[in-house]
């Protein structure tokens, strides 16, 4: 079985660097993923995640079973393959502790997606997952069950899980994710907020597309 071209493990080093660099992870958290075609590429456990490189970039089957001995997987491994058990039609996920959108996963306030057009196109509503301890079997099979209602899955006390078409989607909606986290926080400190009407996001979804758990948005 092959493990997957040079070019893919280098994608998943890079958007692991690019989570560091962008402040939406630390170097000891976090992992990445992608889907190619019967092999996971999947990010290590214990490196620093600002200077990975595509030869640490580990390779597991389905069914769980690692492809390059000796390289030690990340603990949530079982997280990322029963998200893809779950959507057969996501190829890449991402899993971070952005600490604005972290912050969420420990109130009782949601992330308001509505506040802009862009942040309801690329997210649409997050999915809420209730606490579970981290690298356990029974976090795995509760994100996987909540990804299934959407592409954006807050994880209580814990971290945000997002998933793609591709990897760059899914670190896409990462980023637009604590944006929009950032802008709840703003808004409500600032008071008065004007989220998007229901005709607003009637319109945004007849011209680019509905948002439910299985469809994707149009690109723009």
């Amino acid at each position: 079985m092959a493990i997957g071209r040079e070019a893919e493990r280098e994608e998943v080093a890079s958007i692991m660097r690019r989570l560091y660099i962008r402040g939406l992870t630390t170097s000891s958290g976090g992992n990445v993923s992608l889907r190619c075609g019967d092999v996971i590429l999947i990010t290590p456990s214990g490196t620093d995640k600002g200077e990975m490189i595509a030869d640490e970039i580990g390779a597991v089957t389905l069914d769980g079973k690692s492809l390059i001995p000796g390289l030690k997987l990340s603990i949530e491994t079982e997280m990322h393959l029963e998200v893809f058990r779950n959507r057969p039609d996501v190829s890449g996920i991402v899993h971070a502790h952005p600490v604005t959108a972290s912050a969420f996963t420990a109130l009782d306030a949601e992330i308001d997606t509505r506040l802009t057009a862009e942040t309801w196109h690329v997210l649409g509503v997050p999915v809420r997952a209730p606490y579970v301890l981290m690298g356990t079997e029974e976090l795995a099979r509760v994100v996987g069950q909540a990804v299934r209602k959407g592409n954006v899955v807050i994880m209580e006390n814990h971290g945000v899980l997002t998933v793609g078409d591709t990897l760059f989607q899914a670190f896409d909606r990462m980023e637009v994710l604590e944006a929009a986290a950032r802008m709840t926080w703003i808004a409500a400190t600032m008071g008065c907020s004007r989220p998007l009407s229901e005709t607003r996001i009637r319109e945004l979804e007849e011209i680019y597309g509905r948002r439910d758990n299985k469809r994707t948005p149009a690109k723009y």
